[in-house]
């Protein structure tokens, strides 16, 4: 196998990276990021989970399942195939000022998530958790939620590490579909 060679030339300020392909090179496309790369960096005055949450189109915001006190929904722009969120309906920034019942529906749900994925891609290990603010990582700060993302060994490779890039192999409304035939089986009429 021909090596593939990468030139990085500083001149000055700027810094030009140079990948040489090689004839065994693949493509990988992942058309459904450049809404993301391209999106407007402008602020919104409405949170965007608020605004999810407030829409009664589910499948188009990719809510899987709502409960009296918080959502499971994916991740538009995901880690891993079947990157969730555990949302809950009210917008408040930290676990710590949720309401006992909503902290309960929030573990429940979570576990109904790592079940759901669990069946459905048979990972090796999972991610868990909550970035609070923005300092932590938080993309939407102000409305606290909790990550479950299915993870294998292996599953962090030279796109995200190089060309800052991940590629997920299944398309969003499949990872939908598929994830929320396995939920309603798990959960029968409540999903």
């Amino acid at each position: 196998m021909t090596p593939i060679i990468i030139l990085v030339i500083n001149l000055g300020p700027s810094i030009v990276t140079v990948l040489v392909q090689s004839p065994n090179m693949k493509n990988i496309w992942a058309p459904w990021r450049m809404s993301y790369l391209r999106r407007k960096k402008e602020k919104r005055e409405r949170c965007m989970f608020c605004r999810v949450l407030s829409d009664d189109h589910d499948a188009v915001n990719l809510v899987m399942h709502r409960s009296t006190h918080a959502v499971i929904m994916l991740n538009r722009y995901p880690y891993s195939n079947g990157h969730m969120m555990i949302v809950p309906l009210n917008h408040i920034a930290s676990l710590e000022d949720l309401e006992p019942d909503t902290m309960k529906a929030m573990g429940e749900l979570t576990q109904i998530a790592l079940h759901t994925l669990r069946v459905a891609y048979k990972p090796e290990g999972f991610n868990v958790g909550v970035n609070i603010g923005e300092a932590a990582g938080a993309g939407v700060p102000g409305h606290v939620h909790t990550h479950v993302l299915p993870r294998w060994k292996g599953d962090t490779n030279f796109m995200t590490t190089v060309a800052e890039t991940r590629v997920v192999p299944e398309e969003l409304e499949a990872t939908l579909n598929h994830l929320q035939q396995i939920m309603k089986g798990l959960l029968g009429n409540r999903c």
